[in-house]
């Protein structure tokens, strides 16, 4: 056979191998799209579900409640369950003790220790730096329920017990996790950056604060959300350390409604009232992270990228 014969097969040969991948490609693209968003439907409609059911119930009355089969639209609409429950117990003081006595404080002291932690870890060299790193990571793999009989004790006799000082005093000294993801960030760094501030008469905590902090806002604004919804949705560290009503955080609000409308016979709206101040409770998450979505998204994808 000729060679220029021979160069035409291959060269249809190659052009039929280019044409016949390519549809295939584009078949499986869309194919692979088509099936994320149908599995990204079906777990949307997994945390919808119950968040819409939660809405529901807090509209309905006493009979549409336990109806069977259940009524997804409350007819009528019943308004008063919000206005009732929240005026059953004193939610203004719940509300009070969670932001200004137990989350914005925690959420400041962890933000302030995480970071000089985090920033003496990943910035500054010294002898032993990564021991004293892997036995602050091992911390994590003991569970509260570990600590908790000792801490008690220890705050018993520092005389804590039914204030705040137990839930916010140890946020001050630092949360494994947060140091972890702060250090990772600040690793993500250029170096040189702080190597100019320093040749211009920086000290560390200049270089901290003039240099560091300003680019690590998407992290910091993850670890302080997250530290707010951890302390607004915490139940059993209030549970163990507070006593008095006067004291309770939403959380423990949340259990004496439920005690307290259960033991009293001419209260019948249980789960209309739970639902309506579950909701109430929920809300404030909801808008935090409504605004801060797109600052906090980008601070988990970009935390954690170098070791």
């Amino acid at each position: 056979m000729p060679q220029s014969t021979v160069e035409q097969q291959l060269a249809q040969e190659r052009v039929r191998g280019i044409a016949v991948p390519g549809w295939q490609k584009k078949l499986a693209y869309w194919l692979g799209r088509a099936g994320l968003y149908t599995l990204l439907l079906f777990l949307s409609l997994t945390f919808f579900i119950p968040f819409f059911w939660m809405i529901s119930s807090s509209l309905k009355n006493d009979v549409q409640t336990y109806k069977i089969p259940p009524i997804l639209i409350p007819n009528p609409v019943r308004w008063e369950n919000y206005v009732e429950a929240l005026t059953y117990l004193p939610w203004h003081i719940f509300f009070w003790n969670s932001i200004v006595k137990y989350s914005v404080p925690s959420t400041i002291g962890v933000l302030i220790s995480s970071i000089l932690s985090a920033y003496g870890f990943s910035r500054i060299r010294w002898r032993g730096r990564d021991m004293f790193f892997f036995i602050c990571i091992a911390t994590m793999m003991i569970p509260f329920q570990v600590t908790m009989v000792p801490l008690f004790i220890t705050f018993r006799k520092l005389h804590w017990i039914n204030t705040y000082l137990p839930l916010v005093v140890p946020s001050f000294f630092g949360s494994p996790y947060f140091i972890f993801l702060l250090r990772q960030f600040f690793l993500t760094i250029p170096q040189e950056l702080s190597d100019a501030a320093r040749i211009d008469g920086c000290s560390e905590l200049g270089v901290l604060f003039r240099i560091i902090l300003p680019l690590s806002k998407p992290a910091l604004a993850v670890v302080g959300l997250f530290q707010f919804m951890w302390c607004w949705n915490d139940y059993l560290g209030p549970l163990i350390y507070l006593n008095e009503q006067s004291q309770f955080p939403i959380a423990l609000g949340l259990a004496a409604l439920r005690a307290s409308i259960t033991s009293v016979s001419r209260m019948p709206l249980i789960w209309p009232y739970l639902m309506a101040a579950s909701t109430t409770v929920l809300s404030p998450i909801l808008i935090v992270f409504f605004f801060t979505q797109r600052t906090f998204i980008e601070g988990i994808t970009v935390t954690g990228m170098k070791g």
